[in-house]
């Protein structure tokens, strides 16, 4: 029983939901006073959530059952997200051997879900979306997976997110040394992928292919994905301070920790272009992953 509350409703699915609705919000008023508009209010996102509850699925001719199941599967890798790093978080000492492994493999799941989801909707946008999406996801991957391979070393080979959080605990916040501070930069970027955040917007930009992967979902799917982005949107900034800012984790702290990255990605959001998925590739199988691979030899090296 106490398992299945932490799954559904706190540190799971529905607290984070709550946490990345809200934080989908001040990410939508901060760009809203940048370019001079008022905004929502608060409670829109929870709104929008409601209506598409409310419309009908549609499902295209000729569609594969994996259109209506991908939506699920990357929402639910999510929540066991959620759950594992909210625990430990809470209880560091009863994290499990291995978990910040599963925790890398679960977070790649919901751009998986999108791609095959995407790809069985048989419409030509939403297959370019896919493309995209799976490029991107090829180059975004390799500098993230270095970037905690760099904590990891850092951490003297702790591959339990507890053991992450002691060290950090007695010897200071990876993010101040040579090697957490380059690993803490690639990371960023790759977390601003993740999210679909511009600059690496191009699977869904509307501007160019409509809704992209999603052109052709509605109803309760596309409210299924419009919660998995919301509850990534509350995971990513947690993990990475889990593993970057781990000193102090108490509740002041932790809002204050998320608030500071939750503005960095909607400034980085909010200052650059989109680019092409030839120059997103370029920069994450370049500058990214030279830094990464930088910040491996300094953490192997003990800086």
């Amino acid at each position: 029983m106490k398992l299945l509350f932490n799954y559904l409703i706190f540190p799971g699915f529905l607290f984070s939901a709550c946490i990345g609705l809200i934080a989908g919000w001040i990410d939508r008023k901060v760009t809203a006073r940048i370019q001079w508009r008022v905004g929502p209010p608060w409670y829109q996102n929870f709104i929008d959530i409601v209506k598409l509850l409310g419309k009908e699925t549609i499902v295209p001719e000729g569609a594969k059952l994996t259109f209506l199941i991908s939506p699920y599967l990357g929402l639910l890798s999510l929540i066991l997200v959620t759950t594992i790093l909210g625990k430990s978080v809470i209880l560091p000492l009863e994290s499990f051997m291995g978990d910040l492994i599963v925790v890398l493999y679960l977070l790649v799941i919901p751009a998986i879900a999108i791609i095959v989801g995407a790809a069985s909707s048989r419409n030509p946008l939403a297959s370019i979306g896919a493309s995209r999406e799976m490029k991107l996801v090829l180059g975004y991957e390799l500098p993230f997976i270095l970037s905690v391979v760099a904590i990891i070393l850092k951490s003297k080979g702790a591959i339990e997110i507890g053991q992450i959080l002691n060290h950090q605990i007695n010897f200071g916040s990876n993010l101040f040394s040579w090697s957490g501070a380059l690993a803490f930069i690639v990371a960023i970027f790759c977390m601003q992928a993740k999210l679909g955040f511009v600059p690496f917007d191009m699977p869904e930009a509307e501007q160019e292919i409509m809704a992209g992967v999603l052109i052709e979902y509605s109803g309760l799917p596309l409210a299924i994905f419009k919660l998995t982005k919301a509850v990534l949107l509350y995971t990513m900034p947690l993990f990475l301070i889990i593993l970057f800012l781990g000193k102090d984790l108490s509740p002041l702290f932790i809002v204050l920790k998320y608030i500071l990255l939750l503005v960095i990605i909607i400034l980085i959001k909010n200052t650059n272009p989109r680019l092409r998925i030839d120059q997103a590739l370029r920069f994450f199988w370049g500058p990214m992953t030279f830094l990464a691979g930088a910040a491996v030899i300094l953490a192997g090296l003990g800086y």
